[in-house]
Parts: C-alpha cells; sequence; structure tokens
C-alpha cells in the first residue's frame, strides 16, 4: 500500500517587504509580495526523501490561504511533490492558528493520511504550535522538532537535538511531525520540475467541502485578538563620526554609552 505523505505548507509574506496591517489589523496582503515559508522547504525536502527511500509513497502539499496561495504548492510541487490540495473560502479571512489547524484537520481527514510532515514554525507567525494541535485534532502521535527523520516498518523515528542532550523519538503511523532547518538544504526546482508543475493537479476545497461553519474560523472565531497596531518608528539618520584623528577614541565613547561595551 503507497505511503501517504501530506506536507502542510504556508504562504507568507515576504519578510524583505515592507508589511503594512489593514484597517480591520490584519495583514494587507495586497500591499506585499508571498511566497513559500521557507521553513516549509525543509519539510517538503524530508517529505521527498522519504518517499524516495520508500517502495511506493504519494505526497500531496496542502495550504490554507488566498488565491496567491497556489504560488507555495507550485513551488512544492516543482521541488517534486505529486499533487496539492488548497483551501480557499472567503470566510477565513482573519483565521488565527487555532481556526487554521482546525481546517487543516478536516482536509487531511478528507484526504487521507499516512504522515503529515510540517515545518518547525511558518516565518510570519513563528508560533510553532500547529504540528502539536493538528496531533491533538487528529488523535494521533506527534514527534516535533526533528533534524533527522526516517519511515519504515510503520513507523516514524527522528532525532531532536537540544541544547545538552539529543533524543531519539519515534512513533506509530499514522502520525505527525515537524522538521527544523538543520534537517538538511532543500533542494532547488529544476527546469523540469517547474515544468512538470504546471500539469500536476491541484484540488481546490471550501469550507462547505470540509464540513466547517464560518463562525468557526475567521476573525469572528479567533481565540487570539489583535486589539491594536502601531507603524515602526521611522529609521533615524544616527550618529555620525567625523575621523579628525580621534575618530576611534569617539567611537569607543559612543559604544560604551550605549553599553555595548
Amino acid at each position: 500500500m503507497s505511503l501517504r505523505i501530506v506536507v502542510c505548507v504556508k504562504y507568507v509574506p515576504d519578510a524583505t517587504g515592507d508589511r503594512h496591517f489593514a484597517d480591520d489589523l490584519t495583514l494587507d496582503r495586497e500591499d506585499v509580495d508571498g511566497l513559500l515559508s521557507e521553513l516549509d522547504e525543509y519539510a517538503v525536502e524530508q517529505a521527498l526523501q522519504i518517499a524516495e527511500a520508500a517502495d511506493d509513497a504519494e505526497i500531496t502539499v496542502l495550504t490554507v490561504g488566498p488565491e496567491d496561495a497556489k504560488d507555495a504548492l507550485r513551488k512544492a510541487l516543482s521541488m517534486g511533490a505529486d499533487k496539492g490540495i488548497h483551501v480557499e473560502d472567503d470566510d477565513l479571512h482573519g483565521t488565527d492558528v487555532f481556526g487554521t489547524s482546525l481546517v487543516l484537520a478536516k482536509a487531511l481527514e478528507k484526504a487521507g493520511y499516512d504522515l503529515v510532515v510540517c515545518g518547525m514554525a511558518s516565518t510570519d507567525g513563528t508560533m510553532g504550535v500547529l504540528p502539536a494541535l493538528l496531533s491533538e485534532r487528529l488523535g494521533v502521535p506527534q514527534v516535533t522538532l526533528l533534524s533527522e527523520v526516517s519511515v519504515g516498518g510503520g513507523v516514524v523515528k527522528g532525532r531532536r537535538d537540544g541544547d545538552a542532550a539529543s533524543e531519539q523519538l519515534e512513533a506509530q503511523l499514522p502520525a505527525v511531525v515537524s522538521v527544523t532547518d538543520q534537517s538538511g538544504e532543500a533542494r532547488y526546482p529544476s527546469f523540469k520540475g517547474i515544468m512538470a508543475a504546471k500539469k500536476k493537479p491541484v484540488e481546490s476545497w471550501d469550507l462547505e467541502d470540509l464540513d466547517i461553519e464560518a463562525g468557526e474560523v475567521g476573525l469572528g472565531g479567533s481565540w487570539s485578538v489583535v486589539e491594536d497596531a502601531s507603524a515602526r518608528p521611522a529609521r533615524t539618520a544616527g550618529t555620525i563620526v567625523t575621523d579628525e584623528g580621534e575618530g576611534g577614541k569617539q567611537l569607543a565613547e559612543f559604544l560604551a554609552g550605549q553599553k555595548f561595551i
């Protein structure tokens, strides 16, 4: 029987872009470019390696987000995943991590899975709790923050590296795992992979397909609320030291005044 691997990926705003809040205190996505979360690329890579080591495996990439989130799926498909699922619905606007975990769990149950692979966190929210929430909602084991992962004999095994020691962990499938940015560099899509991704199937589902009420997600269903936000202060010109023979001394005095030395 084919090993069914599902990788949960997120379409995030480019961290190098100039990001702003909309009137409802959600991110104004119209004002910034988006891309596949870099930390999720490691999850795709590990899924590909697991599939390559298996006799028979299929990789599905799953995302929740606006229309442009398909770009994140296409990136993962161009890396080598087999198919994609995009959950999109206007009522999802403003959904927090708890609502997102509900949508992903329902989608995973509908799609079918043996192994769910996630990145260690998203590069925008950086909460890192989604894999645990998925594990709880699905009622399956979680093996998280792995720097090494493998699957064999119906068991997923991995190594979690801590500050003082490393742990060897394992769980029976089905299971949820997350991998860190130390698990191995993600491959670059080849030209052949990019062209092939255009022909790979991507299913589109909405809340009705997943039997989720609009009130369970979106801003109204969020467990967390942003009450206020202000723009970051503009960067000041800073202190300019003109070196006329005393530049080093002035620099040292400035650093000492800021308690850097």
